[in-house]
């Protein structure tokens, strides 16, 4: 999950992997299972995102550039996960919330493989009450809507 920049002409995907970075599309795209992929646009973009507005998503993007990647999915600026580094340049930058924010609590984490990740990073469970933004929540937020898909 990310932000598509456009720099020289070319797409790019501002995304939080190891570190948070700028990625050619086409290299983002190879990652990704079979080439799929969904491309998303906030709603009302042509009045929304303003060469004003589209310069504040930039200016608080650069302050997560070369962040490490989040293994905790903390909701603090140390280090940045993908779905939180794109509700935050939304947030910050335009003051849009695209996704619910949400508590660890309300997922259902009894999944096996679920309970061994949270052994392996936290030796247990992670704190209840951490806010988290999930890319399903981003993803089926009201405020974007699907332009391509493959």
């Amino acid at each position: 999950m990310g932000i598509v920049y456009l720099k020289e002409g070319k797409a790019h995907v501002y995304e939080a992997v190891e570190p948070v970075k700028l990625t050619p599309l086409d290299s983002w795209i190879e990652r990704g299972e079979g080439g799929r992929f969904v491309a998303k646009r906030l709603e009302h973009a042509d009045q929304m995102l303003t060469p004003g507005a589209l310069n504040r998503m930039l200016e608080v993007g650069k302050t997560f550039e070369g962040k490490h990647y989040d293994l905790y999915f903390e909701w603090s600026d140390d280090r940045i996960y993908c779905s939180e580094l794109v509700w935050k340049i939304f947030k910050r930058a335009l003051d849009i919330e695209v996704g619910e924010l949400q508590t660890v609590n309300e997922f259902d984490l009894s999944d096996p493989e679920v309970q061994a990740k949270l052994q392996e990073r936290w030796g247990g469970p992670p704190p209840s009450d951490e806010i988290v933004i999930s890319p399903v929540a981003i993803f089926n937020s009201s405020k974007l809507f699907t332009v391509y898909q493959r």
